[in-house]
């Protein structure tokens, strides 16, 4: 059975750091490339970062540079360190597995499953 397990979300300020991570068990987890997503209040899921097996990393603008992303193959686990972390950061982050092209790494539709999700509020 796949599970996603997202962790390390919580309230903090704005400037602040938060690390998270996303446990998977159940999969063959060095075979997928890993995202990172989040969805804020009345919006669409939006890509913030992903990872290839090679480790070649892709962020969304908006996080570039704040952002790094990294996995751990023999944990089975994917990291999300955010740095500097801005009011507008504030959504419910999920990690999700995909096989897709690097022309579709950023559509959430080429990702085959999710976790709960894991929330992240940025006080200003």
């Amino acid at each position: 059975q796949v599970q996603l397990v997202e962790s390390g979300g919580g309230l903090v300020q704005a400037g602040d750091s938060l690390r998270l991570s996303c446990a998977t068990s159940g999969n063959d987890f060095r075979t997928y490339t890993w995202g990172w997503f989040r969805q804020a209040p009345g919006k669409e899921r939006e890509f913030v970062a992903a990872i290839r097996t090679t480790s070649q990393t892709y962020y969304a603008d908006s996080v570039k540079g704040r952002f790094t992303i990294s996995r751990d193959n023999v944990k089975s686990t994917i990291y999300l360190q955010m740095d500097t972390l801005k009011p507008e950061d504030t959504a419910i982050y999920y990690c999700a597995p995909s096989r897709a092209v690097l022309s579709a790494i950023r559509d959430p539709t080429m990702y085959y499953y999710w976790g709960r999700g894991t929330q992240v509020t940025v006080s200003s």
